[in-house]
This record gives C-alpha cells, structure tokens and sequence, in this order.
C-alpha cells in the first residue's frame, strides 16, 4: 500500500479523511498537513486541498504558493470570496476564518513556514506575485 508521505492530492485527501489524520497528518521532511474544505466560488460546491502547515498561537497558517504560479491557487481564490470555511486537524474539523497576514505579521511567519518547507523561498523567486501567508482563525 502506498504511504501517504508518497501521495499527493486527492489521493492524499481520501486518505487523511478516512483515516482521521492517522496517515496523511505527517508528510515529506517533517512537515504536518491539514485539510482546508472551501466552497467553489463558481460551483458553490466543497473543494478539500492538503495544505502544510504550522500553528500560529491558536491559529494556523498556510502559504498559498501555487508552487511559484504566476496565478494563486484555486483555493486562495475561493477563500478571499467566502473566507468563514472548515480546517481539519488530524481528527477535528473546525471552523475557521481566513485572512491574509498583515505586513507587520508575515515576516516572522513566513520565516517559521519557510522553516517547515525550504521550497517556499524558491517558489517567491520563480514569480512577480507576492506570495501570501493565510492566517486560518478559530471562529
């Protein structure tokens, strides 16, 4: 069976959903994944992506890279046009509300994000876009 440090995507989606995080939670290099469950800004349907990320107080953040897009992720997207959606944790799902670091906040995060995934700073580099640090807040 495949690990799920191997999988990516939906595959690694369904794998920490039906196993409450047991596999899937820890992924590549010591990273901890959570899943984000937003609502298609188009479709109005749920869409669930497996996102690193690290806590932040009592809050999470995330690093909407798109790998160094040009373009932020569809998600990105979906969460600036409802930004009250779901996180899960292992086993709890919870609401929460999406912002954007402040200026004041992102340096310090994005250093802590960088920590977790080197790449990080490589994907700033490859675009013009700044890359923004998501602050995920219990509601």
């Amino acid at each position: 069976m495949t690990t799920a440090l191997e999988l990516h995507g939906p595959p690694h989606v369904q794998r920490y959903l039906d196993t409450d995080g047991e596999d899937g939670y820890h992924w590549r290099n010591g990273t901890t994944i959570l899943l984000l469950f937003t609502k298609g800004r188009k479709t109005g349907e749920e869409r669930t992506n497996a996102l690193i990320f690290q806590p932040a107080g009592d809050a999470f953040t995330v690093i909407a890279s798109k790998g160094g897009a040009p373009e932020p992720p569809a998600w990105f997207l979906n969460l600036e046009a409802d930004p009250d959606i779901e996180i899960q944790v292992k086993g709890d799902r919870f609401p929460v509300h999406a912002r954007v670091a402040t200026p004041e906040e992102k340096p310090a995060m994005w250093a802590k994000m960088v920590e977790a995934w080197p790449d990080y700073d490589a994907y700033q580099q490859k675009t013009d876009r700044e890359i923004p640090v998501v602050v995920l807040e219990r509601r």
